[in-house]
């Protein structure tokens, strides 16, 4: 068996032992039974040369390849080892979970007339890190030493279910329902990494139940694409399973031209209903969401944060949770001080936070953040805009005056 990790950078000669250049990735067709099809060689002289796997004699301490190659060209089911899947999430229908590939098994078929080879499948463990870091045999060796095994944590290529990221492609089999055994706000959180054509393909393996949980979880920048590109008939079924509040979000996020097309085709109540919830929305939450909230970095420690809470939070009327913002100053996690406070000093937020968060936008009526916040239990809601940038939070002190003054 041949790995990636080990083939990588390999020097490549033709038959005569004439130097052409080094191994920096490979292609292959995406399929059932993925077969190598392409070697990416940098010349030396710095060129880059799309091999066909047909010109290759042999690999192993080095790369034969013929003396009389041609390059090729990349086709449209084909992708790069390296570039497409290595370091990549894929889902792994198994064990019903995302995981990351650390190195890429290759298996070869030798007969008397061809050389081939074939993707056998993913190292998702440690091994495979170590193997790429060229210490795997040295770790080996001092874990002999006390005893102690490390074993590889492999999957087969049947066991795997590649969503490719960079080319918008999407290769799915739809098998023994495994995925739906999966939670809906991990596989749009995994979905999000994405684009939307390859969300709306993947949803399509799904049915229609668990499709819609996961639609739901998804953030509201997809939810928008997604019902701006479906036909309406096929966007009303949809809003009348998941959540009425999801729902009014998603109507309030599209074109009114839409939104009035997929009225056409909601039943009378779901049409009533969702039309009294968006009416609400005329009184914005924008008048009542304070500014007083903190937020961090995902590489920020724990230490770090804490010092950044006494210095800046003294003054705040309400403090229940520290927000996460990436580089883009987009929200990306959320977590509370209790959570905080049971981390090491020299954790960074990243590997604590809640990813899957729950936000309102400042269109939201203010019925609908009531019931999200008593459905999920929270002190407190962002408000994003269309960007997934924070402007603020609704508290539920907040809301409990809100509906005071609707009493009185």
């Amino acid at each position: 068996m041949l790995y990636f990790s080990e083939l990588e950078g390999k020097k490549v000669y033709t038959e005569d032992m004439i130097e052409v250049g080094k191994l920096e990735d490979i292609i292959f067709v995406v399929s059932a039974n993925p077969k190598v099809t392409k070697l990416v060689i940098r010349s030396i002289t710095n060129d880059k040369i799309l091999l066909p796997f047909e010109f290759v004699v042999k690999m192993n301490d080095y790369v034969s390849i013929k003396k009389a190659y041609l390059s090729g060209e990349l086709l449209e089911n084909e992708l790069f080892i390296k570039k497409n899947l290595l370091d990549k999430q894929i889902i792994d229908i198994g064990g019903n979970k995302i995981v990351r590939v650390n190195d890429v098994s290759l298996q070869e078929k030798i007969t008397p007339e061809m050389y081939e080879v074939y993707i056998s499948g993913v190292d998702i463990g440690a091994l495979g890190i170590l193997r790429r870091l060229g210490v795997e045999s040295l770790v080996y060796s001092l874990l002999h030493m006390f005893k102690l095994n490390l074993s590889s944590d492999f999957l087969s290529w049947g066991d795997v279910q590649p969503l490719e990221l960079s080319r918008g492609k999407v290769k799915l089999k739809k098998r023994d329902e495994k995925l739906q055994n999966m939670r809906p706000e991990d596989l749009a959180d995994y979905l999000e990494k994405t684009n939307e054509k390859n969300v709306r393909k993947f949803l399509q393996i799904l049915d229609k139940k668990f499709a819609s949980e996961v639609i739901e979880n998804l953030n509201i920048n997809y939810q928008r694409d997604l019902f701006l590109h479906w036909e309406a008939e096929k966007s009303a079924h949809i809003l009348e399973t998941i959540h009425c509040e999801e729902a009014v979000d998603i109507l309030l996020a599209i074109t009114k031209k839409k939104r009035e097309e997929i009225f056409t085709y909601l039943s009378d109540d779901k049409k009533q209903e969702f039309q009294q919830l968006m009416h609400l929305s005329k009184n914005p939450i924008g008048k009542i969401i304070t500014s007083e909230f903190l937020t961090v970095l995902p590489s920020d420690t724990v230490k770090d944060i804490i010092l950044k809470i006494r210095k800046e939070t003294a003054d705040y009327s309400f403090f229940a949770c520290v927000y996460v913002l990436n580089a883009k100053e987009q929200l990306v996690g959320v977590f509370n001080p209790h959570d905080l406070l049971m981390q090491n000093q020299d954790t960074p937020a990243y590997k604590f936070m809640v990813q899957n968060l729950i936000e309102i936008r400042i269109t939201t009526p203010i019925e609908i953040a009531i019931r999200k916040m008593l459905r999920y239990h929270l002190p407190a809601l962002p408000v994003v805009d269309n960007n997934k940038r924070i402007l603020g939070i609704l508290t539920f002190d907040q809301v409990v005056e809100v509906i005071k003054k609707k009493f009185n």
